[in-house]
């Protein structure tokens, strides 16, 4: 117990038998309960964990049958974690990449009462350019920024983070079968806890790589279905949050940035096409093409400037 409140940590847990000893052996002594969701492993991971069972009363197992992805392992986790009543619900990877010594620092906001769900952000320190494998480190950054217009947690940063916490009530509100399985899946809870009006706390923490783990991201693969799932799930929320839950004038911004964006692009290859043919540029052609051009930008940052502000409350206060 933490603080008179219950702890359960989640460990989503795919071969990671050379691993998930360390996580459990690590895992701080006000932990009430540590539940792994092996995810189909093809290793030992299963008969390690049990071993630890042995000698660990707090210590639980799922088995997966067949592969679910992080999300998958999580929801499961969670529908445990629910039904048994623990206040806050941790997520740590079997892979050994999060410092159990920060947990405390995760936990502390949501203690407090100033955030609903704390995600560790591995970027406050600076140390994570110098320890992340260069291309992770490019692709986390890029994937942040366009997950604070996707999520509207403008506050936020390094949303890849697996290193979360979240309070009993945020649990129990959202229905977490509709969360997105695979890579991409803590972007999409940001996304799901947004719409519900969840504060979001962001919490320093150490990157911890090269303790033996083994990734299997595979960039070129998740660049298309990350991007696909964020663009789909940014209108989602829009409609979600904007129209339905309770409308807000922004959408409009939106539409027409879009709207004229894509009217700039035919604009702007007719104004090539006209070149390369006549090899002269009419110079309505051009403008129209700028113009358009110059007004999609500004109505999608007005737009964004809407949105930041239309979520300034689910930023915890730092007092």
């Amino acid at each position: 117990m933490y603080k008179n409140q219950t702890i359960c940590v989640i460990v989503p847990a795919y071969n990671e038998a050379t691993q998930i000893g360390g996580v459990i052996e690590t895992m701080p002594a006000f932990v009430d309960a540590i539940m792994v969701v092996d995810d189909a492993s093809a290793d030992e991971t299963i008969n390690v964990v049990k071993k630890y069972q042995q000698k660990i009363e707090a210590l639980f197992l799922i088995e997966h049958p067949t592969n679910q992805g992080c999300g998958g392992a999580l929801v499961s986790g969670y529908k445990w974690a629910e039904k048994n009543a623990y206040d806050i619900i941790v997520r740590m990877d079997g892979d050994g990449q999060m410092n159990p010594d920060d947990l405390e620092a995760l936990l502390d906001p949501i203690v407090q009462g100033k955030a609903d769900y704390s995600k560790g952000n591995r970027f406050f320190s600076g140390k994570a350019y110098q320890i992340m494998p260069k291309i992770r480190f490019f692709g986390t950054a890029f994937l942040s920024l366009l997950t604070k217009i996707v999520s509207g947690y403008w506050h936020l940063s390094d949303f890849q983070s697996g290193f979360t916490a979240i309070s009993k009530k945020a649990l129990a509100a959202i229905d977490w079968t509709k969360m997105y399985k695979r890579y991409g899946q803590p972007n999409d809870q940001l996304i799901l806890l947004n719409v519900h009006d969840f504060k979001v706390a962001d919490v320093p923490v150490d990157p911890i790589y090269q303790v033996g783990e083994v990734s299997g991201i595979k960039i070129k693969k998740i660049i298309f279905t990350l991007g696909w799932l964020l663009i789909k799930r940014f209108f989602w929320r829009l409609k979600e949050k904007y129209i339905i839950r309770d409308f807000h004038p922004l959408v409009f911004f939106y539409g027409l940035g879009i709207f004229l964006f894509c009217l700039s692009s035919l604009l702007f290859f007719r104004v090539f096409y006209i070149w390369i043919v006549i090899t002269h540029i009419p110079a309505i052609n051009a403008l129209a093409a700028f113009s358009s051009f110059l007004g999609a930008a500004q109505f999608s940052l007005f737009a964004m400037w809407f949105d930041m502000e239309a979520n300034k409350h689910l930023k915890p206060s730092s007092d």
